[in-house]
């Protein structure tokens, strides 16, 4: 293909230079690296336009690059921040004892809970079987199982949330807990 293109042409690629450009920045906030992804997949799009058959088909080959091409972007990118050094000195089993002094608060609660759901969240969550297990032990459903169970643990969630103040890390893990003042079982 030559190098040479024509007043429509040059038009052509530029708008699909700026529909690339946008595209892109709405997936990843750096516009350095933005306009790199657009410059590759626009270059390997001329590099590769005569092997295309259809041009009709260019514009969603190139969406198609760009994807793949954001793709490797993250998975390219590594953290470039160093970790704090305040946050590196935590002490992680602080966090694990407040999820194992917690974790006493759970027998309590459960033993609050309806039959149905009492006996569905023993069955998952303390001896550890699968929602399939639990609906054939029960005589139930798939679905039926599936049911008791979450209605179970949204019961011993809505429980926790009023009798203590959870921290949760980012993660979602116990930092702390404060039980109120009303919380009988923790």
């Amino acid at each position: 293909m030559p190098l040479n293109t024509t007043p429509s042409q040059e038009q052509m690629w530029s708008e699909y230079r700026t529909r690339l450009h946008r595209f892109i920045l709405k997936r990843i906030n750096n516009p350095v690296a933005a306009e790199d992804l657009v410059q590759e997949v626009l270059a390997k799009a001329y590099g590769q336009l005569d092997q295309l058959r259809d041009r009709e088909k260019l514009l969603p080959w190139m969406y198609q690059a760009t994807r793949n091409a954001i793709v490797d972007y993250y998975r390219r990118k590594k953290p470039a921040e160093e970790i704090d050094e305040s946050l590196a000195a935590q002490n992680p089993e602080r966090d694990d004892a407040a999820e194992r002094e917690l974790a006493g608060c759970v027998m309590p609660f459960i033993q609050q809970l309806p039959a149905v759901y009492r006996q569905a969240i023993m069955l998952a969550e303390m001896e550890g079987l699968t929602q399939q297990q639990v609906a054939v032990r029960q005589g139930l459903s798939l679905s039926g199982a599936k049911s008791r169970v979450q209605r179970g643990r949204q019961m011993l969630k809505t429980m926790f949330l009023e009798c203590c103040q959870i921290e949760r890390d980012r993660r979602g893990g116990v930092m702390d807990f404060t039980p109120k003042t009303n919380c009988k079982n923790c």
